[in-house]
Formats: C-alpha cells, structure tokens, sequence
C-alpha cells in the first residue's frame, strides 16, 4: 500500500514499485490529475512521478515569484534574441 502525507502543501503518494507494476493506469491518471508520486524500493524513496508541466510557463511563474521576493532580473532569459554573440575571452 501508500501513505499520504502533506508536503509544502501538495498531496504526495508513497507506492512500493511493485503496487505501482500491479496498478500503474489507476497511478498514472491520478499523476494527470496532478498527484505526486514518491516511488519506494525496500522501505526508500527511488522516484518521483509528477505532472507534467508547460515548461516555460513554469519558469515565468518561477521568475515572477523571484521578482516579488526581492529578485533583480536583468535581461530576458525566455525570449533570447535570436542573434548569436561571442564574449571576448
């Protein structure tokens, strides 16, 4: 079986890998549902399943916790300009 636990606020499932073989569809669809999955061999965490997520738009949602946090950005690290530069060595 698994046990539930709060983490940072999220719901995080512990499975054996052997329960997770047995009933991977039922897993994987609570991991769509965007449950994190923590997988265990003998007794340790191995693994963790999460949802997938929209890449770029995790990483504005990271900078803007940055900024609003006290973060100085300088410069435009998602939209890179598509000219190439060398820095002088």
């Amino acid at each position: 079986m698994y046990n539930l636990y709060v983490q940072i606020g999220e719901i995080v499932s512990k499975v054996k890998v052997t329960e997770l073989r047995q009933h991977l569809p039922a897993y994987l669809a609570r991991v769509k549902r965007g449950e994190e999955l923590e997988v265990m061999v003998h007794g340790k965490v191995v693994a963790r399943i999460v949802p997938e997520q929209d890449r770029r738009e995790a990483a504005r949602r990271h900078l803007a916790d940055l900024r609003r946090n006290g973060a100085r950005i300088i410069g435009d690290i998602i939209n890179l300009p598509k000219e190439t530069w060398h820095a002088d060595r």
